[in-house]
Order: C-alpha cells, then sequence, then structure tokens
C-alpha cells in the first residue's frame, strides 16, 4: 500500500515548481517513514481469519470432504467428496443422461462459426467475432443439496457461459425480446 501512496505523491509533486520538488519529497518521504514505523504490515497468515480459514482447507482434505451450497437457505454444507459424486451420479442416471467418451466442443465450435459466418442479415460482419467464443469449454454441472428433502437429493446448476453457443444464444434472445415483445408484464424472463 505504501508503494502506491509514494506513486501518488510523485504524481502530485510533479505538478509543482521545479524549485519545490525536492522540499516536497523530503516532507512525503518522511511522513511515509513514520507511517510504516507506526503501521507494521501484516502478512495474510496473522489474521485470526486466515488461520481458521487454512485450518478448516486441512482438516476438509485430510478427511477428503468438501463444502457444498445448498438449495434454499442460503447455508453451507460439509460432506464427503465421495457422496457428493454419487449424488451427481445418481441424477444423471435417474434423468436417462448420455455420457460421451469424446468432447464434442470442437465440432460444436466448428459449427457455431459456420452458422455465424453464414447469417449475414442478423449478424453484422464487422462485429460476427463478438459472438464466436475463442475458447470453448464443454459445460459444467454442480450439485446444490436440498437439505429440505429426505436423502438430500440435489438439484442441477450447469454453467454453460463457456460453451461455443453462448453467446449466440444471448444476441438471439435479445432479438427475440425485441421482435416480440410480450404483452403482460408479470411474464418470466428466460433464455
Amino acid at each position: 500500500m505504501m508503494v502506491f501512496i509514494s506513486k501518488e505523491a510523485e504524481i502530485a509533486i510533479a505538478h509543482f515548481s521545479p524549485s519545490e520538488r525536492e522540499v516536497y519529497r523530503k516532507l512525503t518521504a518522511e511522513r511515509i517513514n513514520t507511517l510504516q514505523l507506526n503501521n507494521p504490515q501484516h502478512t495474510h497468515n496473522t489474521h485470526p481469519e486466515a488461520k481458521t480459514i487454512k485450518s478448516i482447507k486441512t482438516k476438509l482434505k485430510d478427511n477428503e470432504a468438501m463444502i457444498a451450497h445448498t438449495n434454499k437457505g442460503n447455508s453451507l454444507m460439509i460432506l464427503p467428496i465421495k457422496q457428493y459424486d454419487s449424488k451427481i451420479t445418481v441424477f444423471l442416471r435417474a434423468n436417462n443422461f448420455q455420457t460421451t467418451e469424446r468432447d464434442p466442443t470442437k465440432t460444436f465450435q466448428f459449427q457455431v462459426r459456420r452458422v455465424v459466418t453464414d447469417s449475414k442479415t442478423l449478424i453484422p460482419q464487422e462485429i460476427k467475432w463478438k459472438y464466436v467464443n475463442m475458447n470453448p469449454t464443454a459445460l459444467t454441472i454442480k450439485g446444490l443439496i436440498k437439505m429440505h428433502r429426505p436423502e438430500h437429493p440435489i438439484r442441477p446448476m450447469v454453467n454453460w457461459r463457456g460453451t461455443p453457443a453462448y453467446k449466440l444464444a444471448r444476441l438471439f434472445t435479445q432479438k427475440i425480446k425485441q421482435l416480440t415483445p410480450l404483452p403482460n408484464r408479470h411474464n418470466v424472463d428466460n433464455t
């Protein structure tokens, strides 16, 4: 923090006349030294919160456990990693999801790029780069634990911001809203 103070002071001193600059530099240096002597810098490990967080992390790692968010109530739950993984697996199997060994992201990215390039009326050519994700990733899923249900099933949360079609889907959602305004003001917005 003292580095920022000294840089800001030097910028301010540069606005003085050349004859006054050395005087103010000396006064500023003395004040900064006084501040440093009266307020020694603490490292992150000396704070009690940092020590508590570190001890929690080591205990979780030693016991192969994790902290998971719950579905309702803005609360957290500690559970074994194996139990969390099994809940995700049970959810995927119960809802007939299909898994694949290879990642289809590159193929899908190629198709999205071709659609963006070929679509000259919806997407102007000079801004088509805005709607192509340069480093696409496969979507990820995590589960929120349903504490209010017996056996604590999960509520899936799918993150697809890094997927190839995310920006394109947002564009089309905006276009649809512009072209077809919904008559009711209580309609639910959803992508």
